[in-house]
């Protein structure tokens, strides 16, 4: 194909030129906006309050969201937006995990606020372009290719008449289409979605960079909460950036030997990598076993922790699937290697059939959620959906999650054959499962339905008579509209506050406390939960602040992190940052103030789906499933395990009782625990009994913005 030839077809709606401005300390202090439904393009200089109270990342998707809508608007209104911005450490190349940017916008599965971390390239060449965020908003006519040329400092809108549909051949086009020769590849970025996001509300979506060892362009994925599905309703094609290389010293920062000296510390700790996550080899897949053996990987819809056939899916075997020493890291200079592929892979099914492709991970959400939560055990099936999910621009989690409650409604009689066109969806079914992704790509059939999430399909399944709606309720493992996960939690009351207390709804990002609370039962009192349910959020929000991953922080330890005061916490990773941020800004700052940077951005939050009618208690609400047994079947699963709580947690004798009756009783007792680490945590965060920031905490924490004051001031 004559990529060149096919840019020409492109027609020019609009184009910007403007002064680039290098970056400073981390930032550049500007904002690039632009609004398809008029062609606008301008910059944003970025006020001194808002770069104190929100810092980057998410804090300047959220402050940017709200000033752009109001309380009525809707996911699908030209008026919502998609913001992108990296934060200050994004796009370092002395540390490990520094290329990632933040997502946030009006989500069409939860009606509320959604924020989604990504890798890929993107992120850092918006900063390197002069940009601390970009904010799309409006709605074009037809379909538009946004280029963000940092090469030559202009903004073009040009209608894409003759491009792909699907993420994979898209991204590849733009890519050449926009290098000049073989070797620019490396310095183009393209984010982009597939034909599902136009077809259903689970879209994503796709940042992409450039490997140069494979020579191939590869995903990450923005994968929460419908973000692709607005960007398609927007008419946008695919927004591409472009810049001249990447150097030493972009961001311009303070103290380079610092962050160097930080970077090679942790680069000594990767040695240890292969006896501790063995993230250069497996990725985050490594815990697939583990996961089975504590009991914590969901089989058929969460009712299981484990399952016999897991063998199958042994983290052993994805190793055997992945390519092996090669530089593996979605951003240049990420010594973790964690970004797995399958190469060559050849397509068995759909509309690729007999292609041989690339393949991303699977990571351990995904190994999961196209996996065993649907009661499917062949690593083959997983790396296939794995593909067309991020090709069509769906959500793993999302899909996975959903599959699950329907395949339990179809082994429950709440769906069936007519119901769902002829698919017959039990636990396991592999063929019908993969044609029902295929069915959500199109737009067709049964796969219409399924596309717009567990929420919905609840009420649509309650509304058409099928099924006792409380049952659904307890099995719909979905909270604020969006779905769970991969991890079961029923033996986890602090994760079980970690999934449903989220403002965003139930992912992992915000705490990950399974381990600290089941295993090793380091936070056995309410008051010890609910300290973790504060600190382990909020810390955990500093990344998406900052442009940085997770994975460098507890997935590689150094060698005497037992041996500390908080080993959780991993004291020493969180001095690194400490230094790095300072290194980076010139500020002054510590672990302390670290804490407090994300507390403004977490209430905000919190207060921002206040005002858009959620954010209170009975939004932190968890279907029963996330907390114990719903069924007979699951309860006698682990019949001793209830047996002994009902005894040693109740004092109830479960002699002579059928599982019915015991089922009923610890049912009653989970949900009073949970309703008491509510209240628990609420008070640790400084919230009323509802769930709502309290003025004078606000004012505490720096936060008392007259607009948030205005907001919460009728619910205290």
């Amino acid at each position: 194909m004559d990529y060149k030839e096919l840019k020409k077809k492109h027609k020019l709606l609009a184009e910007w030129k403007y002064t680039h401005t290098p970056l400073d300390k981390g930032y550049s202090d500007k904002t690039l906006y632009v609004n398809v439904g008029t062609n606008e393009i301008k910059e944003k200089v970025v006020p001194a309050e808002m770069k104190e109270k929100f810092i980057g990342g998410k804090g300047y998707g959220l402050r940017y969201l709200w000033d752009a809508i109001t309380p009525e608007t809707k996911w699908n209104d030209p008026e919502n937006e998609i913001i992108i911005s990296g934060g200050p450490l994004c796009g370092i190349t002395q540390y490990s995990g520094t290329g990632k940017s933040l997502v946030v916008t009006l989500s069409p599965q939860t009606e509320s606020i959604m924020d989604s971390n990504v890798g890929g390239y993107f992120g850092p060449f918006l900063k390197f372009s002069g940009f601390d965020a970009f904010e799309l908003q409006g709605k074009a006519e037809k379909d538009v290719i946004i280029f963000i040329d940092g090469v030559n400092h202009k903004i073009q809108i040009c209608e894409a008449p003759a491009e792909a549909g699907d993420s994979h051949i898209l991204a590849h086009q733009l890519t050449e289409m926009y290098a000049d020769d073989e070797k620019d590849r490396r310095n183009i970025a393209v984010v982009s979605t597939g034909d599902a996001a136009d077809n259903s509300l689970i879209g994503m979506l796709n940042f992409s960079f450039f490997d140069v060892r494979r020579k191939e362009v590869r995903l990450k994925q923005a994968g929460r909460g419908g973000i692709g599905t607005v960007f398609r309703d927007k008419k946008v094609k695919a927004v591409v950036a472009k810049v001249p290389g990447v150097k030493g010293n972009l961001n311009n920062v303070v103290d380079m030997k610092a962050i160097q000296e930080r970077g090679k510390r942790f680069n000594a700790e990767m040695k240890h990598d292969e006896e501790q996550c063995q993230m250069k080899s497996k990725g985050t897949a490594h815990l697939t076993n583990i996961m089975n053996d504590y009991d914590l990987l969901p089989v058929n819809n969460f009712k299981f922790g484990a399952s016999k056939n897991a063998d199958k899916i042994h983290s052993d075997i994805y190793r055997s699937y992945f390519t092996q020493n090669v530089p593996d890291g979605c951003w240049i200079g990420c010594n973790m290697s964690c970004a797995k592929g399958v190469d060559n892979y050849m397509l068995k099914t759909g509309p690729y059939k007999g292609d041989k492709v690339l393949v991303e991970g699977p990571e351990y959400e995904t190994a999961s959620s196209l996996g065993s939560v649907m009661g499917i055990f062949n690593p083959e099936f997983t790396i296939e959906s794995n593909f067309y999910c991020d090709t069509y621009g769906i959500c793993t989690i999302s899909w996975g999650t959903i599959m699950g409650f329907i395949m339990e409604c179809y082994e429950n009689g709440i769906l069936n054959e007519e119901r769902t066109g002829g698919l017959k969806l039990n636990f396991g079914n592999e063929d019908n499962a993969m044609e029902l992704l295929h069915q959500v790509a199109r737009g067709e059939g049964f796969g219409k339905i399924a596309g717009k999430g567990v929420r919905k399909l609840k009420e649509h399944f309650a509304a058409q008579g099928w099924g006792d709606a409380q049952f659904m309720q307890d099995i719909g493992m979905e909270n604020k509209g969006l779905e769970y996960s991969q991890y079961v939690s029923k033996e986890s009351l602090a994760q079980q506050g970690g999934y449903a207390m989220t403002n965003k709804g139930p992912q992992h990002d915000e705490a990950w406390l399974i381990f600290m609370d089941m295993v090793n039962n380091q936070i056995p009192t309410f008051a010890d939960k609910a300290e973790a349910l504060h600190y382990f959020p909020i810390f955990r929000t500093w990344f998406g602040l900052q442009g940085l991953c997770k994975l460098p922080w507890n997935d590689i330890e150094p060698q005497n992190n037992a041996e500390t005061d908080e080993p959780a916490k991993v004291p020493e990773h969180v001095d690194n940052y400490v230094t790095i941020y300072k290194a980076v800004t010139g500020k002054e700052f510590d672990k302390e103030e670290m804490i407090f940077q994300s507390e403004r951005v977490y209430n905000f939050q919190r207060i921002f789906n206040l005002r858009m009618g959620f954010g209170t208690r009975k939004h932190d609400a968890q279907p029963y499933r996330a907390a114990g047994p719903v069924t007979v079947e699951e309860y006698e699963s682990r019949q001793d395990r209830y047996d002994g709580q009902l005894k040693d947690l109740l004092g109830v004798d479960p002699t002579g009782k059928s599982s019915e009756e015991k089922v009923t009783v610890l049912r009653k007792y989970k949900e009073g625990q949970y309703e008491k680490l509510l209240d628990a945590v609420y008070k640790r965060r400084g919230w009323t009994n509802n769930g709502v920031p309290k003025i004078e905490y606000l004012k505490e924490i720096g936060m008392d913005l007259p607009e948030l004051i205005e907001t919460v001031k009728d619910h205290q």
